[in-house]
This record gives structure tokens, C-alpha cells and sequence, in this order.
């Protein structure tokens, strides 16, 4: 896509990555993408905000050249230092030498780390302001939004909220950039998957940060990632403030892992047991086959959560292991949690769901259950207690 109008003065300049298959080195983005946004406000002052990853440097200088001609960059606003979003600076840099490089006291020693740039720095503090001709630019800090630095850039004038990582999602925009021209519904998984993997560990500081900005009036949310939301920005606030807040719908997730079958038996003996009682949605998921990201993005929507893994070693399976280390990072204190572990001849799955158990302090239905093998007759019984249970403390 081209640069696009969002306001008069002010113009998307970002770029969309198809080339990227792990975001963060983790979480699988090859099939939808990601974009990188960045903008241009081409007042009396010029002011970019962000800049984009440095693969696609070139297409972003390109694009603000084509908005503002031969004129300088006066500023260059650095809401967050994340490479995604800032390792495009030394391109640019090269482009306009005398750019200004506006962020916080926590910016700039993240910025010498990464690019050792030390020069043409101006501090903002909560609050500050900057005025650019006709637009004038207020900042507020969100610190560990999720990196210690996070701050978002509010337009006075046209109400425009540039509001980094928060109000982003995975998934680029195909063909438009703007909520009201794009499937809504198509970009709420993409959005809760990457709440959930990237912002869920900090829901708390992101609440805070969003109690913050709802005392400003916001006409238009620009995020680092995703859809601008021009027509209808209280949708993704609303869906921020309800991730945020952990609020979740009743229905389970099934997450289990299964090297000859036994456990899978036991999850979808639980799975049918669940639908029996009455759950709505239930989701089953094989974490040697699905990547946790999904896995936990349906988590932070569900109230209800089942884990289910064979020992390995005196140990756990490992593909579960990294799913309770994630969710350890993230908590699921406000869930209703299930286990069931599944052995041959010694446990070791049991230990490492009691360590789980104790450190994420989570809210347990029963004991872990322990199954021998493949579920016989009294496993089946005990699998189903479970999932009535279950069905009863989502209610």
C-alpha cells in the first residue's frame, strides 16, 4: 500500500511483513502477517512517529518522502524502543542527519544499547507537550506496556491517539488500513492471540494504562500494529479493557500432550464428558501439534482450563512443560483449572503440575488425576466427575 490520509496533516506510513514467520522469534505469523505502523504529521514542524523493522526501511523512508517532498524531519517521536518498531531509525537517520529524537529518560540508554545513538536527543516527561504549527502532541507514559520505556503520543487537535503496542494485533490489513473498511470479526482472534502472548504477562500495568488514557477523548487510535480505528475506536477498547481485566466467557480449553495416545484418550473422554453437561464450547487442543500461542490466546478467553501430559523421564511431556512455563508468565489466577496426568510404569507429570500448581497460584477443581496407562473403567467414571465438576464452577 501506498502512504494513506488519516487526518489533514496527518498520514500511515507503515509497512506490512509477510516475511517474518516468528514474531519475537516465537509466535507464528506466516500466514496472516503483521504490520508495522508508523506516521507522518506534516505540520510547519514534520513529525514521524516510529519507524518500522529495518527490512522494510526503504519502503517506509519512500513512503515519507512521497507525503512531505524536500522539507526536513523536524522530530522523530519513539513511543517504543522494540526493534519491530525502531530498528528502522538508522535508515532514516541516514535520510534526515538532524532529526530531533523525541522519548523519555528510559528511552534513550535502550537506544544507545541497541543503535548507540547519543545525539539530538529531547526528554519528554508525563504530560509534556510539543507543538508542531497548527497540531500540538501531548505524552503520557505506560511503563511496561510492555517494555519499561512504553509511552504514547496524543494529537490535541484531531484527537488521534498514537498508542504503540496498546490497541495492536497481528494479522496485516489487506487493501485498507481502517476498522470500518475490514472484517472485524476476522481481526478478534489475532487481536486476543496477540494480547495474550504479548501484553498478558503486564495486564495489569496495561489496565493502568488504559484507566490513564480514558480520561482523554479519543476520535482515532493509531496502534504500532493492526487496523486504525477511525469509525468505531471504543470496539477495541472495550475488547483491551475486558483482556486486561481478565474477564472471561464460559467454555473450557483441553490442552494436553500424548505420545502414544493414553492421554489423548483420557482429554477426549473429557471433551465429550464436558459436552454432556452442558458446556458450550470446549476446545482441544494437542500442544505437540498446535503452537502455545493459540493455545493460550483461547485460554485468556475461557474461563475453564484442563492439562493433560504423560510423564516423561521421572519429568513432564516437554511440549507441556513450555506451556506451563508460559502460563506461569502470564497467570491463570482467574480460571478454573483441571489436571490429569498419565504414567507407565512411574510418575513425574504429577510434580511438575504441583509446582505449577503452587507458583501460579491458580484455582484448582480437584486433585491432579492420575491415570496408568490407557483409562480403564474407574478412569473414565473419575474423568467425568471431572468435567461435571468443571461444568459447575464455570457456571
Amino acid at each position: 500500500m501506498n502512504a494513506v490520509k488519516i487526518k489533514e496533516d496527518i498520514f500511515w506510513v507503515g509497512v506490512n511483513d509477510y516475511q517474518t514467520t516468528l514474531f519475537e522469534g516465537m509466535w507464528p505469523i506466516e500466514q496472516e502477517g503483521v504490520s508495522y505502523n508508523a506516521y507522518v504529521i506534516n505540520d510547519e514542524k514534520v513529525a514521524i512517529i516510529d519507524t518500522v523493522k529495518s527490512i522494510k526501511a526503504d519502503e517506509y523512508i519512500e513512503k515519507i518522502k512521497s507525503i512531505i517532498g524536500n522539507k526536513k524531519v523536524d522530530y522523530l517521536i519513539v513511543n517504543h524502543m522494540e526493534p519491530d518498531h525502531s530498528s528502522g531509525i538508522i535508515e532514516l537517520l541516514a535520510e534526515y542527519p538532524d532529526i530531533k529524537i523525541v522519548g523519555n529518560k528510559k528511552t534513550f540508554p535502550i537506544m544507545n544499547n541497541f543503535y548507540q545513538i547519543t545525539e539530538n536527543l529531547h526528554e519528554v516527561c508525563e504530560g509534556d507537550t510539543l507543538c508542531l504549527g497548527k497540531h500540538t502532541l501531548q505524552f503520557f507514559m505506560t511503563p511496561m506496556v510492555h517494555w519499561p520505556e512504553s509511552m504514547v503520543t496524543y494529537d490535541t487537535i484531531d484527537k488521534v491517539l498514537f498508542s504503540m503496542d496498546v490497541f495492536g494485533s497481528f494479522k496485516a490489513p489487506v487493501g485498507s488500513i481502517f476498522d470500518d473498511e475490514n472484517d472485524l470479526a476476522a481481526f478478534e482472534e489475532p487481536t486476543r492471540r496477540y494480547y495474550a502472548c504479548i501484553v498478558g504477562k503486564v495486564a495489569g500495568q496495561a489496565l493502568k494504562a488504559l484507566n490513564k488514557l480514558g480520561g482523554i477523548e479519543i476520535g482515532t487510535i493509531c496502534p504500532s500494529h493492526g487496523l486504525i480505528w477511525r469509525d468505531n475506536p471504543k470496539y477495541i477498547l472495550d475488547m483491551y479493557v475486558k483482556m486486561s481485566s481478565k474477564v472471561t466467557d464460559s467454555g473450557v480449553v483441553i490442552a494436553y500432550g500424548s505420545m502414544y495416545g493414553c492421554t489423548q484418550k483420557a482429554a477426549e473422554t473429557l471433551a465429550i464428558a464436558l459436552k454432556n453437561e452442558g458446556v458450550g464450547e470446549v476446545k482441544l487442543y494437542n500442544v505437540a501439534k498446535t503452537d502455545i500461542s493459540f493455545i493460550i490466546s483461547d485460554i485468556w478467553k475461557y474461563k475453564g482450563l484442563f492439562l493433560g501430559a504423560p510423564s516423561y523421564y521421572g519429568q513432564i511431556f516437554p511440549k507441556m512443560a513450555n506451556l506451563l512455563y508460559k502460563l506461569s508468565e502470564i497467570k491463570v489466577d482467574n480460571h478454573k483449572v483441571g489436571f490429569f496426568a498419565d504414567y507407565s510404569w512411574s510418575g513425574g507429570a504429577d510434580k511438575n503440575f504441583s509446582a505449577f500448581i503452587e507458583c501460579a497460584k491458580v484455582d484448582v477443581i480437584d486433585e491432579i488425576l492420575m491415570i496408568k496407562g490407557t483409562p480403564d473403567e474407574q478412569d473414565v467414571l473419575a474423568l467425568n466427575t471431572l468435567a461435571k465438576e468443571m461444568a459447575e464452577a464455570i457456571k
